[in-house]
């Protein structure tokens, strides 16, 4: 039981970091939905840019999971992303 619903706080803090870590910030895509009560946020890049924002080992993107779970905490939510 998925819904998509506008962009909330924290897929707009996903996208600003994005757009930082690519090389072509206009391909930086984010949508979210939600999952029951969790929101989901998939990000989808230029396939040229995924490793960069997946990070050597994914510690880049263990660091935007970590940042993105100190915002949904502070909502009240729970969050998951999904790179592309």
């Amino acid at each position: 039981m998925t819904s998509e619903t506008t962009p909330g706080r924290e897929a707009r803090v996903l996208e600003h970091i994005a757009r930082q870590l690519v090389e072509d910030p206009s391909k930086v895509v984010v949508t979210q939905s939600m999952l029951g009560e969790n929101i989901r946020l998939h990000l989808a890049t230029a396939e040229a840019d995924v490793g960069k924002v997946i990070g050597r080992g994914g510690r880049m993107a263990k660091a935007i999971r970590t940042l993105l779970k100190v915002v949904a905490t502070r909502d009240g939510t729970r969050i998951d992303l999904e790179i592309d």
